[in-house]
This record gives structure tokens, C-alpha cells and sequence, in this order.
């Protein structure tokens, strides 16, 4: 009888593991090491030549451990792990989000290159988009998130044609306005502009929706990053990205990440290990939060606006979007409140139990103000355009009682707007 496949919150605890290859240890051990000893030089042989792609693997070959710039248990273990609630074929663990879209980015794409992207984006990578790419001749071209990738298509004439275009980046939800992207039309798009010389990939950071309220590997996506420290890392004591998803393209990712030295060491792939296994509780408990605080907001007469994924009107294209590509609403949340930056700055100064920060996705609730911090970089005109008001404040609902969080935001909220 064939023995039924266990769900990802079963295999957490065990995947890729087995207590007696480390004296009988539960938990994986800390592979605290820079380098591996070979059985015999013909072993050292042998791993090279794979490391370095001078053949291909036999069949039912591993490669070996050399060195923990190369490989470690400990981020193998978790890379496969980490595949289970996206259903990827292979991961590729960072030493920071960043990390995994600036090398994923000079992977995918040579100078002269165009690539696509959603805005808002997390301003870290807009930065790097805007600023950096251009050092190196790549031209980054953005689409408003809800209206979708044809919406630049005339810029993507004007700057070289389709021919150019090697990549389409998406953000979805979008950060901090929580704008849905349509990753199948993105999908399609990137079809029709590949050609049996050029792939252009479809790459995802699913970091604000994490692998249990969005999976856009099947939605057709090639690639999906996230920030781990966020909700995959949960109790904000780390720093790691993630990118996952076909084969292929996560290789060849991997081989640049192993020269550019930025894959996350055995101590931060051990936490990740350690939270992953309350993945599905913590997130959970969060999005329920969330949808409580959402809700509540809706109804202050402090507060102009909500941007939350769940009260998207139904009838709406973005309504439809939430509802045929998420899986629930996630833990992110927007408001503008009434008046401008010194209402936004009161608010904030009054909140006792949650903590003024950036970051999100932590076990604590955070909120910060996108205008003046995360976003700062996007200039006045841009953030406005992008509807990034004075006025916005971003929170990210932890683990905490929903009434405690509720209370705390009423009565930051009273001192804010008298």
C-alpha cells in the first residue's frame, strides 16, 4: 500500500534529515565548519568537477561537501525544506533578501539587458533597480502594480523592444499599498515576449504573502524570493533571503551565489530550520490578527483609508485577483490616517505595545512610516504618484492577543486625531 505524502507542516520536522547520521541528535546539529574532510583525493576530485561543472551528476550521485561557501548540511537540509510549501524544484538560501535578488538579477541578466518591474517595490529594491542596475547598462522599467506589465509596453519600445527584455520582477502584494499583481498575466506576457533564443523569466517576491497565503509557482512564475527574515525567519533574530523555484534557473543562481560569497552561514540556516516548523501556527494566528485589526480600522473615524487584501470589494479586478491567487490576506496592513506626517508621527509616538520598526513579519507587531523610512528614497513626486502618502503608516500584526493590539492602535489612534 502506498504510504500517503505528508503535508509541509509534517515534513518540517523532518525532511532531509536522520538522527542517526549525527549520533542519534532530534534536532539537526550545527555543521559549524569551513571546510569538509574528503574520504580520499579521488573523492576531492570527483566533488570539483561537479562544483564546477566540468560533468554532470550520475545517476543517484550527490555532491559532496567541500566547503561552506560551496554547500553546508545545514542550508541543504533547509533549501530542501524550504521548497515544500511552494512545491519548487530547488532553493538557494542568502545571507540577506537583498542578497538573493542582486545576485539573482546579475544571474538572469547581461548589460544592454531590460528588465520589468512592479512598483511600489520594497525600497531596497527599487534602489538597487534605479541606482545601481544602470552602472552595469541594465535598464529597469516599471508598471503600475494593478494595471500589469502591457502598461509599459510603450516605454519597453522606446528603450529597445522586446527583444531586450530578459526579466519581469514582481512585488505582489505590493509594498507598503498592498496593490495585487496578476502573476498569470505576468506569465503570459513574459511568453509572448520569449523567443526559442531568449527566456524571459517571471520572477516573484513573495516575501509580504509568504508560501502559505500566495504560491506563484503555480500560477506558471519561474522564480519566487523571499526576504527570510520576515515571516520565514518569524521571530526577527536573523538576516537571510531565499530564491526558489525551476531547476535550472536555481543552479545557475547557486553557482553565482558560491562566487560572490553571500549564502547564509550554518548558525543562521540552523534558526531558519528551528522556525520553519512554526511557520503554519505563527502565520496563522497573525493573519487572524490582522483581519480583526483590518476590520476594526475600517470602522475609526480617525483612519481615511485601509489597504488590506480581504476588504478588496469583490466586484472589483483586484477583488477577483485576491480571490483566484491568495489563500488568505496575510498579516500586512496600510492606513491613512486622517491629516498628514504629524498625525502619522503622534500616532506612532503613542503606540506602547507595538513596536515603532521597520522589518515585518516577526512574532511582535511593528508599524513605520513608509513615507519618511522605508520609502524615503522614492522622492516626494514618485511617492506620490504611487499613492505613498504623508499620512500612510504600515503595520505588520504579530502573534500577540488580537484585543491588546486593538486597544493599543485606539488609543494611539484617539492621541493622533483629537
Amino acid at each position: 500500500m502506498m504510504e500517503k505524502q505528508k503535508h509541509p507542516e509534517s515534513l518540517m520536522m523532518t525532511q532531509g534529515y536522520r538522527p542517526e547520521w549525527s549520533e542519534g541528535s532530534l534536532k539537526c546539529p550545527i555543521f559549524q565548519t569551513s571546510t569538509f574532510v574528503f574520504k580520499n583525493a579521488k573523492s576531492g576530485q570527483s566533488f570539483f568537477e561537479l562544483a564546477y561543472g566540468l560533468r554532470s551528476k550520475k545517476l543517484k550521485e550527490s555532491s559532496g561537501l567541500i566547503y561552506s561557501r560551496i554547500n553546508n548540511p545545514d542550508l541543504e537540509i533547509l533549501e530542501s525544506r524550504l521548497c515544500l510549501w511552494d512545491k519548487a524544484d530547488s532553493a538557494a538560501v542568502f545571507s540577506s533578501g537583498m542578497a538573493a535578488i542582486t545576485t539573482t538579477v546579475f544571474e538572469l541578466c547581461s548589460p544592454g539587458d531590460i528588465i520589468l518591474y512592479s512598483e511600489p517595490l520594497y525600497g531596497g529594491t527599487a534602489h538597487f533597480f534605479e541606482k545601481i542596475l544602470p552602472r552595469f547598462s541594465i535598464r529597469a522599467i516599471p508598471f503600475p502594480a494593478a494595471l500589469g506589465p502591457e502598461k509599459a509596453i510603450e516605454k519597453l519600445n522606446r528603450a529597445g523592444g522586446l527583444k531586450k527584455l530578459s526579466l519581469i520582477f514582481i512585488e505582489t502584494p505590493a509594498n507598503p499599498t498592498n496593490d495585487l499583481v496578476d502573476i498569470s498575466a505576468c506569465v503570459q506576457f513574459a511568453k509572448r515576449c520569449s523567443s526559442s533564443k531568449r527566456k524571459v523569466v517571471v520572477a516573484v517576491d513573495n516575501t509580504f504573502m509568504g508560501p502559505l497565503w500566495q504560491q506563484p509557482l503555480s500560477f506558471g512564475a519561474d522564480l519566487v524570493l523571499y526576504s527570510a527574515t520576515k515571516f520565514l525567519g518569524g521571530h526577527s533574530d536573523l538576516i537571510a533571503g531565499v530564491c526558489l523555484g525551476k531547476k535550472d534557473l536555481v543552479e545557475r543562481v547557486r553557482g553565482l551565489r558560491s562566487f560572490f560569497g553571500c549564502m547564509a552561514d550554518a548558525w543562521t540556516g540552523w534558526l531558519l530550520l528551528r522556525s520553519l516548523e512554526t511557520l503554519k501556527i505563527r502565520m496563522t494566528e497573525q493573519s487572524q490578527n490582522a483581519s480583526r485589526v483590518a476590520e476594526r480600522l475600517l470602522k475609526r473615524p480617525e483612519v481615511e483609508r485601509v489597504y488590506y487584501p480581504s476588504l478588496l470589494p469583490a466586484d472589483t479586478p483586484q477583488g477577483r485577483l485576491y480571490a483566484s491567487q491568495c489563500l488568505g490576506p496575510g498579516s500586512m496592513i496600510s492606513f491613512d490616517i486622517k491629516g498628514g506626517r504629524k498625525q502619522a508621527f503622534k500616532f506612532l509616538d503613542h503606540l506602547k505595545l507595538i513596536k515603532l520598526a521597520v522589518s515585518l513579519g516577526g512574532t511582535e507587531s511593528l508599524a513605520q512610516h513608509p513615507a519618511t523610512m522605508t520609502h524615503v528614497d522614492l522622492g516626494p513626486a514618485t511617492r506620490r504618484r504611487l499613492g505613498i502618502g504623508e499620512n500612510m503608516i504600515r503595520l505588520s500584526i504579530g502573534v500577540e492577543n488580537y484585543s491588546d493590539i486593538l486597544s493599543d492602535i485606539e488609543a494611539a489612534l484617539r492621541a493622533a486625531v483629537r
